[in-house]
């Protein structure tokens, strides 16, 4: 089973560091990670709509209205919290997002959007190691002081994110492609010609 101190020692031993115990042992590396592994981990979760994270849920309009231009407004949601909105379930809803709010005039709307999952347990294995990759990037440079170290781990990240999300984006309705780079799709459909 992952946990978040699993994560940071597998970034750790990237970068060559000794792994840590928890996050708030009294260390260089511990409060470094405790510092940095929300933050990395958010944003990795918001660039792209992962498989394992995305969350559906019907929203009821809040007591307030907006100023102007739209009907209602409607909060996002906060268990699991919305990192990133998706869509509306229909397309034809017309929305804005602003803050924390999406302005709408419709009565109900449901939400698809990337939910903030704090159990690693629940992240499929290449947004793991996406993560991995990506803290190891990001707390190189002031753990280790290299900037070579640092560019090599931010190059393994961008090779990492490139492939999680590629396989991400292919599993299940193949309507998801659209999410991925039209280079990607060359890329694996040269691959997989080269080896008919």
């Amino acid at each position: 089973m992952a946990s978040v101190v699993d994560i940071c020692n597998s970034a750790l031993n990237q970068i060559g560091a000794s792994n840590i115990i928890s996050l708030t042992e009294d260390s260089k590396a511990a409060r470094i990670c405790n510092q940095r592994y929300e933050f990395v981990r958010d944003a990795t979760f918001r660039s792209h709509p992962w498989n394992s994270l995305i969350t559906r849920q019907t929203l009821a309009p809040d007591s307030d209205a907006p100023s102007f231009t739209f009907a209602k407004q409607f909060t996002l949601p906060t268990d699991p919290f919305c990192l990133r909105v998706l869509k509306l379930s229909d397309p034809e809803i017309k929305f804005e997002l602003e803050g924390r709010k999406i302005l709408s005039d419709e009565s109900t709307i449901n939400l698809v959007f990337v939910g903030k999952v704090t159990d690693p347990n629940q992240y499929d294995t290449l947004l793991l190691e996406t993560i991995v990759a990506a803290l190891a990037a990001d707390i190189a440079y002031p753990l280790s002081g290299s900037i070579s170290l640092a560019s090599q781990l931010a190059t393994l990240y961008r090779d990492k994110l490139k492939e999680a999300r590629f396989v991400d984006a292919t599993e299940g309705n193949t309507t998801n492609t659209s999410s991925i780079q039209d280079s990607e799709v060359l890329a694996a459909n040269t691959f997989i010609n080269a080896r008919l």
